[in-house]
């Protein structure tokens, strides 16, 4: 059989779980996902618990808060002035907290999303941080195949 190692090729299933247990993505009911190591589409610490597992293991692991979205940066939490956000976006836009938004990266080729946490005169908090940041997850696995 397979393992797991960098670069491996993967076929699984797999559900991450929030604080409260629940469904944050579940692959369990639908088609299994496919996936390269090391490209990013997985956590590096969730990466670090597939290392060595072979094709057929069902696993469930716990991730501590911070482990698998790092912690909460409180330089992540920015003001951002009305006058930029009618310029980048509508100018009728009306935005209420929790609401996420995108930004252009600087270089036009990209996004990004904050969630508004405070609507003020003018100007808006957003936070930048990973929602789950700072949050204990679960993540179970099924892998199917290993390349």
């Amino acid at each position: 059989m397979n393992q797991v190692q960098a670069g491996s090729f993967l076929t699984l299933h797999y559900r991450l779980c929030g604080p409260q247990g629940d469904d944050l993505i579940n692959t369990f009911n639908d088609k299994p996902a496919t996936l390269s190591l090391g490209t990013g589409e997985l956590a590096p610490a969730v990466e670090a618990r597939l290392m060595g597992m072979t094709e057929g293991t069902h696993a469930k692991f716990e991730l501590a808060a911070g482990e698998a979205f790092g912690e909460r940066n409180p330089e992540l939490l920015q003001r951002v002035k009305r006058s930029l956000l009618d310029e980048l976006g509508d100018a009728n836009e009306r935005y209420h907290v929790g609401d996420v938004v995108q930004f252009p990266t600087p270089n036009g080729q990209g996004a990004y999303a904050g969630v508004v946490r405070e609507v003020g005169g003018d100007s808006l908090l957003f936070d930048f941080n990973h929602p789950l940041a700072g949050r204990p997850v679960t993540f179970e696995v099924q892998l199917i195949g290993v390349l």
